[in-house]
């Protein structure tokens, strides 16, 4: 749908000047989406700012259900709180919320939606859909490519996410404790983050349920579940922060339903759309997430079997605040748009 040459659509974005925003709104321009008229929306603490699009500067409106009225889509990327008070407002307007928050994601009657794995599901939608998390989508991605020609039995995950997965606060945090690392100044105590962040690599992201998963952790578990619409799959993961401005890594062990050699793999991965294989082992060619950043892609490499058993390893990293966030929010919208729903 990049490029589009159809009638423009009314835009309103909840959110505009937070990290997600920032790029939702440089992703709408680079995909040429057809936007007619733009709402940027914050909260009245960041209303009255401006921001660019298209080469103009457009004032922050405070978000509010008046600023709903005749919207086409209401992209929410903003905390919790206001998708909650707000997208539903946005619905009964006759508006779209496509929501990045994890608010709605596991809502019966909201559609959890990755185009490319389950772009169908938004045939479903009651006036909102949910966009995964970060690290759900370069997960499920190479994993519903193998599933696709072998089946899916279980999968054991470690995430190493980059702290603009905590949005500005968690790339600010950063900045100030390298700068006072550097220089010798007094180290900022953490705010964002549960330990220093700085040189450091923390096992919390999030807060801790009472199982012992983080709150993170049990995303990865649930979102997958549902976008491929299998309630009992075995998924176990650790959810880790690391020292990265931007883009995901992501380590999994992933047991499929029949075997699958390491060429199979490969030739599933390199075929599924919005999936790059980076994979020569000889020459110590494999994704990074200097690599994945600024790309729309999932880059997936490392594939190998395991030691012990027939299943696989593959490694991937992905811009989260790109097609971890902003990047599939607009590809919601564009799916919606090319079945005719809006």
């Amino acid at each position: 749908m990049a490029g589009s040459k159809e009638r423009g659509r009314v835009v309103a974005l909840c959110g505009a000047t937070g990290a997600v925003g920032e790029v939702l709104l440089r992703v709408l321009e680079e995909r040429a989406f057809p936007v007619a008229e733009l709402r940027p929306l914050a909260s009245e603490r960041s209303a009255g700012r401006s921001i660019t699009f298209r080469g103009e500067d457009i004032r922050v409106g405070v978000a509010r259900p008046e600023a709903f009225e005749g919207t086409d889509f209401v992209f929410f990327a903003a905390t919790g709180e206001l998708s909650r008070e707000l997208a539903p407002e946005a619905a009964r307007r006759g508006a779209i919320a496509i929501d990045k928050s994890g608010t709605w994601r596991l809502h019966e009657d909201v559609p959890l939606v990755i185009p490319e794995v389950n772009g169908e599901a938004v045939e479903k939608h009651r006036g909102i859909v949910a966009s995964p998390n970060c690290t759900t989508t370069p997960f499920v991605m190479p994993l519903e490519a193998l599933r696709r020609v072998a089946g899916a039995k279980s999968a054991v995950v470690t995430t190493l996410q980059a702290v603009s997965g905590a949005g500005l606060p968690g790339l600010e945090e950063l900045e100030a404790q390298q700068s006072a690392l550097q220089t010798g100044a007094p180290l900022p105590r953490p705010s964002t983050f549960a330990a220093q962040i700085a040189n450091n690599v923390v096992p919390l992201c999030e807060s801790v349920r009472d199982d012992g998963y983080t709150t993170e952790e049990a995303k990865l578990l649930f979102e997958t579940r549902k976008i491929l619409s299998l309630p009992a799959l075995d998924v176990t993961m650790t959810c880790v922060r690391v020292p990265v401005p931007v883009g995901h890594s992501i380590s999994a062990l992933i047991e499929t339903e029949r075997p699958l050699s390491v060429e199979a793999a490969r030739a599933a991965l390199a075929d599924f759309p919005g999936v790059e294989l980076v994979d020569d082992p000889g020459s110590e060619v494999f994704p990074t997430p200097e690599m994945a950043a600024g790309s729309d892609h999932v880059f997936v490499g490392r594939v190998r079997k395991d030691q012990g058993s027939d299943r696989l390893w593959f490694w991937a990293v992905c811009d989260n605040l790109r097609k971890g966030a902003a990047t599939n929010a607009v590809q919601i919208a564009e799916e919606l748009m090319s079945r005719g729903l809006r």
